[in-house]
C-alpha cells in the first residue's frame, strides 16, 4: 500500500471537470463527478494521450487522441482503440484537501 499525498483542494476542481497534479513524480488526473472525487494515471493505456484533456461525459473521459474512453470510477477501458485499465487511485477527502493514494 501507498501513502496519501495531499493533491488539491475541493475548490480546485468544479463538477464534471479534471485536474492534473503531479506526485512523486507520477501524473495524475483528478475529477469531480457530482461532488465525488477519483484519480487516474494520466497516461492513456494505448499511445499515452493525456486524459487530462480528454473529454467527460458522466463516468466516462475520453482520449483526446485517439478516442479511447474510460470509467472514470475504475480506470477500466470502456472501448476501443485501448485495451488495458488504466492506473486508478484511492481518494479520500479530509476537510477540504483531495489526498491520493500513490
Amino acid at each position: 500500500m501507498g501513502e496519501f499525498v495531499k493533491a488539491a483542494s475541493t475548490s480546485e476542481i468544479a463538477p464534471g471537470h479534471s485536474h492534473l497534479v503531479v506526485l512523486k513524480g507520477k501524473e495524475i488526473v483528478l475529477f469531480n463527478i457530482d461532488g465525488e472525487f477519483f484519480a487516474l494515471d494520466n497516461l492513456c493505456t494505448h499511445e499515452e494521450g493525456p486524459l487530462a484533456e480528454g473529454e467527460i461525459e458522466g463516468h466516462e473521459v475520453t482520449c483526446p487522441w485517439h478516442g479511447a474512453k474510460f470509467d472514470i470510477r475504475t480506470g477500466d477501458v470502456l472501448c476501443d482503440p485501448a485495451y488495458e485499465a488504466v492506473g486508478r487511485h484511492n481518494v479520500r477527502v479530509t476537510g477540504t484537501d483531495i489526498e491520493v493514494e500513490i
